[in-house]
């Protein structure tokens, strides 16, 4: 049963920050912190999510003048309508809610799933390299012998490694309850942002 509620809370908080999402985005105004610089990784989906937004609002029309019952009509009208709204809510999230780096260290964020904040104190190097993941989940753990690392993916792949100083248990579902070493992410323009996260270990104080 709590297993279940908790599938049903996520499920919630998900709906809830895609909507707000969404109003963000119409308003052009980007959940980025005060003084902090941004980081978008949308950027390889985006015009897969577009097809998908655009093949989907041509369907609602095809669909309310295809189906004669009226009843049916409006059921399959407001069930369309609100699944174009939600892939749009899908891609406001992404877009509104880049990675960013600030005096805090890096938030590493995937629209209204994940938001984890690494402080200078615990990054030890960062390394541009593109790398591949399999299956379509957001959240992967990869175990290399006693080495674990978890990425947060963005198209099946990411582009920049994060390596931790000591190993750190983070408030991701899918990376368990064991601490990791790496951090994974994708970046539109991971070689920026590397350039941005080796000035601030260079300027961070020793722990």
């Amino acid at each position: 049963m709590s297993a279940a509620l908790d599938l049903l809370r996520r499920a919630v908080v998900f709906e809830v920050g895609m909507w707000r999402a969404l109003y963000r985005w119409l308003r052009r105004r980007p959940d980025v912190r005060p003084g902090a610089e941004s980081f978008p990784y949308a950027g390889a989906v985006t015009p897969v999510l577009w097809v998908f937004i655009v093949v989907s609002a041509i369907e609602v029309v095809v669909v309310h003048v295809v189906v004669p019952w009226e009843t049916v009509r409006l059921v399959l009208d407001v069930a369309g309508v609100y699944g174009v709204l939600w892939m749009l809510g899908m891609l406001a999230s992404l877009r509104t809610a880049p990675h960013t780096v600030d005096d805090g260290g890096l938030r590493v964020r995937h629209g209204a799933s994940v938001d984890v904040v690494v402080p200078w104190a615990d990054i030890a190097a960062v390394r541009v390299r593109r790398r591949s993941v399999e299956g379509s989940r957001t959240v992967h753990l990869h175990t290399d012998g006693r080495r674990r690392a978890v990425s947060v993916a963005v198209g099946a792949s990411t582009q920049l490694d994060v390596e931790l100083r000591t190993p750190r248990v983070l408030p991701l579902r899918r990376a368990g309850d064991e601490p990791v070493e790496e951090i994974r992410i994708a970046a539109d323009d991971p070689a920026a942002l590397a350039r941005r996260l080796r000035a601030g270990i260079g300027a961070a104080p020793a722990r």
